[in-house]
């Protein structure tokens, strides 16, 4: 996924910002607890095409991207 657009993208839930998981193809959402789903390159950014992170994947999350 290019960078530039990562930057502008943000959860629709909570307007937090995105991490892209290029093994899963999924926009990760931290505050919302969601993966967004990306398509064929393609962001889907929709709640109810998402799905609900696991406590493992939050942990994960947490440790990769330390709050500010």
């Amino acid at each position: 996924m290019d960078t530039k657009l990562l930057e502008l993208l943000v959860c629709p839930v909570t307007k937090g910002p995105l991490n892209f998981d290029r093994e899963s193809q999924e926009l990760l959402s931290r505050s919302a607890r969601l993966a967004y789903p990306v398509r064929h390159g393609i962001p889907i950014l929709l709640e109810n095409e998402a799905r609900t992170l696991s406590d493992e994947e939050i942990a994960k999350l947490a440790a990769d991207r330390p709050s500010l």
